[in-house]
């Protein structure tokens, strides 16, 4: 009786905890982001509103319409796409957040390979 009342207080306390995220914080503002990628470090600065978002990365700027599902995900679609990659829309996932930062996870829609980063709001 007492192993049943331990593994159902560890299942409560273990099942209840949850990262604390307070996405709409991070819809809109300027940030700057960070992936590694094999080992590789990728950095570029956005600007974004509730429904555009202005990205440069590697002296390139892109532009992506935005389609929020909820507070903490959303849907990027490139404006202008200059490849068959850009024409993919991207799936994003804010999946923890700090006072100016935040962790995600992204991929492109209908695939599972997800890559994680973190993003830094600049004031």
């Amino acid at each position: 009786m007492k192993f049943l009342s331990a593994l159902l207080l560890l299942l409560l306390f273990t099942n209840c905890y949850e990262f604390e995220r307070n996405c709409t914080e991070y819809q809109t503002g300027d940030f700057r982001s960070e992936i590694e990628i094999n080992g590789k470090t990728y950095v570029s600065t956005f600007n974004r509103s509730k429904d555009l978002q202005i990205e440069t990365y590697n002296k390139k700027t892109d532009s992506s319409k935005l389609r929020w599902i909820n507070d903490c995900e959303v849907i990027f679609t490139t404006i202008n796409p200059k490849s068959m990659a850009a024409k993919k829309d991207v799936h994003l996932k804010i999946l923890t957040t700090t006072d100016s930062t935040y962790t995600f996870e992204y991929s492109y829609v209908g695939e599972v390979t997800k890559q994680k980063g973190v993003a830094y709001k600049v004031d």
